[in-house]
C-alpha cells in the first residue's frame, strides 16, 4: 500500500513536517511493509514558505527589515525554481502577530512596512516571481506601509511623508505611485490567500480581522474609516476600483494594495497555490490513500483549509483522502461530498488544550498507529485475509516506491 501523508501544521504545537514524521512514525510501526510518502502542506499562514522552499530543494537568504511596530528584525525568503528566480515571501516572518506580545497588539500602530521591504531585498537579488502568503499577519492598514516601503509615497495635508499604519491613514491627502518600483509592473506575485473578505464594510478586514488582532470596538471603527479614506486614495492614484474582489481584505488589506499598483498581482486560494508548488497532484497520482490533517476540523475547515483542499484533488483522481485532526467538531460529518472519507481526532481521553498541545508528538505517534490498524481490517476484508499480515496490498501489484 502507497500513502502519502500531506498535512497542514497543528497551530502553536506541531509543524506540518512534524505532523506528518509523526504519523509515518506511527504507522510504519503497524504495517512496516507500507510505503510513505510525507508531503507537508499549508494554505497561505505561517509556516507556508517552509512548506514550499522544502518540498522545490530551494534556499533561504537571510535579511533585515523591520517587524510590525518598526523596530529592526531578521527575516528570510525562500528561492525556488531555476536559478532560484522565485521568491517565496511569507508576511508573518515579518510583520506577523507571533512577533508581538499581546499589550504590543495595537493595529493602530502597526505597520506592513517590512513586507514591502522584503519584497523589494527579494526584487534585489533578481527574483522575477514572486510567491506570497498573507497569514497570520498583525497590521490593519491596508497595505499602505508595505507601498511606502516599495517606493510610494504617502502624503498628509501639509505635505508630511507618512509611514503607514492602521492609524496614520487618518492624516493621508494623497498618494503618490509616481516612484513606486518600476519592477512591480512586470513581475508576477502570486498571493496566496484562504478568505474572501473584501477590503470594507461588514466583512471587512476591520470588521473582522481587527478584533483578532487587538483592536477594541472603537478601534474598529477608526480603523474602518482610515481603510475608506485609503481606498479612495488609492484607487483614485492607481485608477483601478478593486476594494470589492474578494480577499483584498486579508491580512489587514496587502492584498487589496497589490491589486491596485499592478496588473501582475493575482490573489489565489492559498491551498491551491501550495499544491501547485510542491507538486501535490502527482504526490495524489503515486499513491493509494492520502492522508491529510490540521488542528481542528470544523465548519470552516472547508473554506480554503488544507484538509478539503488535499481532499477535493484526491477525490478528483479517484483517491480517498482521511483527515487527522487534533479535534473535530460536531458539525463535521463525514464522508461528505469535498472528498474526505474520514477523520480520526488524536485524542482518547478528556485532557485539556494545553496538554494536548504539550503531548501532540506523542498523540500523533499513536493516531498513526490507530489509523494503520484501521487499514489493516480494510486490507483483511478486501483480501478475504484473517489474520494481521497486511501485505496482500496494492503495492505489492504496482511495484515499489520511495518509502520514508
Amino acid at each position: 500500500m502507497r500513502i502519502l501523508i500531506a498535512p497542514d501544521k497543528f497551530k502553536g504545537s506541531a509543524s506540518a513536517a512534524e505532523v506528518a514524521a509523526d504519523l509515518a512514525r506511527g504507522l510504519l510501526r503497524v504495517m512496516p511493509w507500507a510505503e510513505v510518502r510525507l508531503l507537508p502542506m499549508a494554505d497561505g499562514g505561517e509556516g507556508t514558505a517552509a512548506v514550499v522552499v522544502e518540498a522545490a530543494g530551494g534556499s533561504w537568504v537571510e535579511v533585515e527589515v523591520h517587524d510590525p511596530l518598526l523596530r529592526p528584525c531578521q527575516a528570510r525568503f525562500g528561492r525556488i525554481g531555476p536559478g532560484g528566480r522565485t521568491a517565496v515571501i511569507e508576511m508573518a516572518a515579518c510583520c506577523g502577530l507571533a512577533l508581538l506580545s499581546p499589550e504590543e497588539r495595537q493595529p493602530l500602530r502597526t505597520s506592513s512596512y517590512g513586507l514591502g521591504e522584503l519584497i523589494r531585498k527579494a526584487l534585489d537579488a533578481g527574483c522575477t516571481e514572486v510567491l506570497l502568503g498573507i497569514g497570520g499577519s498583525a497590521t490593519v492598514d491596508g497595505g499602505s506601509g508595505m507601498l511606502g516601503a516599495l517606493g510610494a509615497r504617502l502624503l498628509a495635508a501639509d505635505g508630511r511623508e507618512l509611514i503607514g499604519s492602521g492609524g496614520s491613514l487618518a492624516d493621508l491627502a494623497a498618494i503618490d505611485l509616481s516612484t513606486l518600483d518600476s519592477r512591480l509592473r512586470t513581475v508576477p506575485i502570486r498571493v496566496a490567500c484562504d478568505v474572501t473578505n473584501p477590503l470594507l464594510g461588514p466583512t471587512g478586514a476591520a470588521t473582522v480581522f481587527g478584533p483578532q488582532k487587538g483592536a477594541s470596538p472603537a478601534e474598529v471603527k477608526v480603523l474602518e474609516m482610515n481603510l475608506a479614506r485609503y481606498a479612495d486614495l488609492l484607487e483614485q492614484a492607481a485608477g483601478r476600483r478593486v476594494r470589492d474582489v474578494p480577499g483584498t481584505g486579508a491580512a489587514g488589506g496587502v492584498g487589496f494594495s497589490l491589486l491596485a499598483v499592478t496588473e501582475t498581482a493575482r490573489l489565489e486560494p492559498g491551498v491551491e497555490l501550495v499544491a501547485d508548488a510542491v507538486g501535490l497532484d502527482e504526490a495524489i497520482a503515486w499513491a493509494d490513500l492520502v492522508i491529510t490533517g490540521e488542528g481542528r476540523l470544523d465548519g470552516q475547515t472547508a473554506y480554503g483549509k488544507v484538509p478539503y483542499g488535499v481532499a477535493r484533488r484526491a477525490r478528483a483522481q479517484g483517491r480517498l483522502a482521511v483527515a487527522v485532526a487534533g479535534s473535530i467538531a460536531p458539525e463535521v460529518h463525514l464522508p461528505d461530498e469535498r472528498g474526505l472519507a474520514a477523520a480520526l481526532s488524536i485524542l482518547t481521553e478528556p485532557m485539556s488544550l494545553e496538554v494536548a498541545m504539550a503531548e501532540v508528538h506523542s498523540l500523533l505517534v499513536c493516531a498513526g498507529e490507530r489509523l494503520a490498524s484501521w487499514l489493516q481490517v480494510g486490507v483483511m476484508l478486501a483480501t478475504g485475509r484473517t489474520d494481521s499480515d497486511g501485505n496482500g496490498s496494492a503495492s505489492d501489484r504496482r511495484g515499489s516506491g520511495d518509502k520514508a
